[in-house]
């Protein structure tokens, strides 16, 4: 089945205490874009990349699944590009810079023939380029939404507007205590759902993932790693596999949720394990359900017994 991505297109500068790379590619819609793709068979890409964005930038979308029509090519501005540190643990990060360009110019134009119903996964934006989006699209439209904390401090009217309209929202547990106005995750997250999202999922890096949905609640642990290289796009990653196995199922009842959440997981787990979106691009099918099933039996306990 088909589904839409919308998201950025970027050229990254990524440091770690074991590394330092400029021109990887990332990007919202990469990631969601590469993980997607393991769960549908098309795929409306779009975004908007600038005049330094070369051939072999465009190679890692030449995916069959992928449908760039939506892609736009700004020939007068750079690519958007963003730069950051991250610490000792990967878990935290200083932004060195981020350079909008080609963004700037960005009026998102979704094509004809993903405007109708299916899964629309719409990554982290300006919210006003994402109200755009919604603009276009039909109201039977499963929307997933993505947003962050940038936009929650400096244009939150727009994220409530858009959190309104959307059928499940994805952020971090940062951004939902933020959101949520608590430190409770709990709590915060029945404020975020009182808002107008059906489903909540609460991403917990390590910890794994939180679904908030009206069958329930569900929790998902990490994939245990042995190495982490760079969690860049790990969250755009879960992003795509959540709506890709959502599109692949053709529901969004509750078990469908939970396994997209499951997927999620798988594919964000992979996402870590090289630089930018190396290790994702070349994942196969039987590693996704290796992970599947390791996750599987992390969750499965015995009953109580006679206690």
């Amino acid at each position: 089945m088909s589904m839409l991505a919308i998201g950025t297109v970027g050229l990254d500068y990524i440091e770690t205490p074991d590394l330092s790379a400029s021109g990887v590619l990332g990007g919202t819609l990469t990631f969601i874009a590469l993980a997607a793709r393991h769960f549908s068979s098309r795929i409306g890409l779009v975004a908007v990349i600038g005049r330094d964005f070369s051939d072999e930038h465009w190679a890692w979308f030449r995916d069959p699944a992928f449908d760039r029509s939506g892609v736009q090519i700004e020939k007068n501005l750079d690519t958007f590009a963003w730069g950051a540190r991250y610490d000792a643990t990967l878990n935290d990060r200083v932004t060195l810079y981020t350079h909008i360009n080609a963004l700037e110019a960005f009026e998102p134009r979704v094509p004809e023939a993903y405007r109708g119903p299916g899964v629309v996964a719409l990554g982290n934006l300006d919210p006003n380029n994402q109200l755009k989006t919604l603009n276009q699209l039909s109201p039977s439209a499963y929307i997933v939404c993505d947003t962050m904390n940038l936009w929650m401090n400096t244009a939150l009217e727009q994220v409530h507007e858009v959190i309104a309209r959307v059928d499940c929202l994805i952020i971090n547990d940062s951004e939902a205590r933020q959101l949520g106005e608590s430190s409770n995750l709990i709590s915060a997250a029945h404020r975020i759902l009182g808002m107008g999202p059906r489903v909540l999922v609460i991403k917990k890096a390590e910890h794994g993932a939180q679904l908030f949905a009206e069958g329930g609640v569900f929790c998902v642990p990490a994939v245990p790693l042995a190495s982490i290289v760079d969690p860049t796009g790990a969250g755009d990653a879960f992003l795509g596999g959540f709506a890709g196995s959502l599109s692949a199922a053709g529901s969004h009842g509750f078990e469908a949720l939970q396994r997209a959440v499951v997927y999620g997981t798988v594919m964000a787990s992979f996402c870590v394990e090289e630089l930018g979106p190396g290790r994702l691009s070349q994942v196969e099918a039987a590693e996704i359900r290796e992970r599947f099933a390791i996750l599987k039996v992390m969750m499965e306990f015995p009953d109580m017994g006679g206690q």
